[in-house]
């Protein structure tokens, strides 16, 4: 049988990987989610292919509204410049862009103990009476803002 939540996420993947096309990056999926990497995205900077992991996280509308932006266990293997989050809530229609380090450093909380130990949580939104809205604290990762900390993260790393 199924599972309703894996069949969301993946077509949210897609989704997700629609966006990027339609913002001119090349993205390329892989087989198996075995090292929190859903998809690579690639861009080419002075004639440098450059390349970020990209995990992706979603949130459906069938998702209590109390819990629209909130990833209550990311694993985070190895936090690079070249890793990125890309979590989309349907709740408030938002897409945010996170560096793995930024997660790693601060911007998660991490699980010290029980069956999630060592994975971090991350709420992108409050519930308020009118329905979640997304946490200024993470305003710097929303939406065009998000996608030009890709873009400089691409950048930097051309550099070398």
């Amino acid at each position: 049988m199924t599972n309703p939540n894996q069949v969301y996420g993946r077509r949210q993947e897609f989704v997700a990987i629609a966006e990027l096309l339609k913002r001119g990056y090349q993205v390329f999926q892989t087989l198996v989610d075995d090292e929190g990497i859903d998809c690579v995205v690639r861009r080419v900077v002075d004639g440098k292919p450059v390349y970020i992991d990209l995990q992706i996280k979603a949130r459906s509308t069938k998702t209590k509204p109390k819990n629209a932006g909130y990833f209550p266990t990311l694993r985070i293997p190895a936090p690079r410049p070249n890793y990125f989050f890309m979590f989309h809530s349907a709740h408030v229609e938002s897409y945010w862009l996170i560096p793995s380090e930024d997660l790693t450093n601060g911007k998660a909380s991490r699980h010290k103990t029980g069956k999630s130990a060592g994975a971090f949580a991350l709420r992108l939104t409050n519930p308020t009476k009118h329905g979640p809205k997304p946490r200024p604290k993470y305003e710097a990762y929303r939406e065009e803002r998000g996608f030009a900390l890709l873009d400089e993260a691409i950048r930097k790393l051309a550099l070398g």
